[in-house]
């Protein structure tokens, strides 16, 4: 009996070990598959994107009783009365004020809005902004200045109570704000101990108020906004699940190709559309008509392209497109492959045998930053492609970022804007976001 329960004991360890080694055995080549499939993607060097990290957020801020200068990005649409149409920038601010009425501060915020070219324009002026503040805050004093700089001003703020905000005029009406003047910066500076920037959309800018300001308050960081942003743009290039796939659109190849070239070896496809799509066609040897191109980035479009083609990277390009006789007033439209486009033609809108071969990449992937709309989406005749894009992400539950701008107006026109896992408040400054810099109006901030 000892024999056998000996003999049975070695046996169960026998099992025992070699399913322990069968576990290990498999673990082991799960682990040398993520290894080759992460050698293939090039490491770029974040130091930069990410160094946001290093500076101080507004919970790192001694606040208490403090006045504060927030630069907040109230740039909002408004119809030809006045009247805000889309509050989102507005609303997206609202935790930083209320967390800094908390902190029993006397708030002074300033936002440009519109371009009004360093002059006082009418139809500019931030009183419609001030209107819907009073709407959003109804239990804080707010008052509204008539300038943004000046002894009346100062007196105002020297006026103010704890827990009760000012909002300043448009300080673009002055030259010197664009400018990055350093005296109207120190007289923006003087209103405050503390400044605050929440202004994501204007923060690839060096102005006054975005930048000089900080030469000039020792204390100075940014806002829950501009954390929300930073976190969710640098994680999908830092820590991305894949495959990613980023959508780049919109009229102007310029903007993007900076972009494709630090996203070359970093993520798994591009899919190009929109008006850019036509210089990258007309690089590869194909007629475009009467489309829009920039013969200046033709030499840079086909080197991309040719390094993209021995790394990692997939970029795919429209196999047919939608085009037109005359963009404004259309007599004929008609949706014809890439080998097809005749003298006469004006490229619109990404085809429908495109829009199936992107919803068959994009159904793969498991992050999308997109930007840039694939076709003239503000006219319905060439809406469809970005629109079917849109939708397709939306029903599939796909995360995706919207790099505001363009891409994000699309999504409001078709009524997408609360679907979509995250819209950017700022087209330029979520694309510097993607090309690995460290924005300035973050950069001047404080370090933790």
């Amino acid at each position: 009996m000892d024999n056998l329960f000996i003999q049975h004991t070695i046996t169960c360890s026998r099992i025992r070990i070699y399913n322990m080694y069968q576990l290990l055995k498999g673990e082991i080549r799960m682990l040398v598959s993520e290894i080759d499939e992460n050698a293939k993607y090039i490491k770029r060097d974040l130091t930069a994107m990410l160094k946001f990290r290093d500076k101080k957020s507004i919970t790192d801020l001694d606040l208490r009783n403090k006045r504060v200068l927030l630069r907040v990005d109230f740039n909002v649409p408004l119809d030809e009365h006045g009247s805000i149409t889309d509050a989102r920038r507005i609303r997206y601010t609202l935790p930083t004020i209320h967390y800094l009425l908390n902190e029993n501060c006397r708030v002074i915020l300033i936002s440009h809005l519109g371009r009004p070219k360093g002059k006082v324009e009418e139809d500019m002026r931030i009183a419609n902004i001030y209107k819907r503040l009073k709407e959003y805050c109804p239990f804080s004093n707010i008052y509204l200045a008539e300038d943004c700089i000046g002894s009346d001003v100062e007196k105002m703020v020297n006026k103010l109570k704890p827990r009760e905000l000012l909002l300043l005029e448009n300080p673009r009406f002055h030259p010197e704000e664009k400018e990055n003047d350093e005296e109207f910066a120190k007289k923006l500076a003087k209103l405050a101990d503390v400044y605050v920037t929440d202004a994501f959309a204007t923060a690839h800018r060096k102005h006054a108020s975005t930048y000089g300001v900080c030469n000039h308050i020792e204390e100075k960081g940014y806002g829950f906004l501009i954390e929300k942003e930073m976190k969710f743009i640098s994680n999908c290039i830092a820590k991305p699940k894949r495959p990613l796939t980023v959508v780049l659109g919109g009229k102007k190849v310029e903007d993007k190709l900076d972009v494709i070239k630090y996203l070359i070896g970093v993520v798994d496809n591009i899919l190009i559309g929109g008006g850019m799509a036509f210089t990258f066609l007309l690089a590869k040897g194909y007629a475009i008509g009467k489309s829009i191109r920039d013969l200046s980035k033709l030499d840079d479009v086909r080197q991309y392209m040719e390094e993209a083609d021995t790394s990692c990277t997939n970029i795919y390009l429209p196999r047919d497109v939608v085009v037109c006789d005359e963009l404004d007033y259309p007599t004929k439209i008609e949706n014809v492959p890439i080998t097809e486009i005749r003298e006469n033609h004006v490229g619109v809108d990404i085809g429908v045998e495109t829009i199936e071969k992107y919803k068959e990449i994009l159904s793969i992937s498991k992050q999308v930053i997109w930007q840039g709309p694939l076709g003239v989406f503000e006219k319905e005749e060439f809406e469809n492609g970005t629109k079917e894009i849109a939708r397709h992400l939306i029903a599939n539950h796909i995360y995706t970022i919207i790099g505001g701008g363009d891409s994000a107006a699309a999504f409001e026109k078709f009524g997408f804007q609360d679907e979509v896992s995250f819209i950017s408040t700022g087209g330029g400054a979520s694309l510097e976001v993607m090309k690995g810099t460290l924005l300035p109006a973050v950069e001047c901030l404080s370090d933790k």
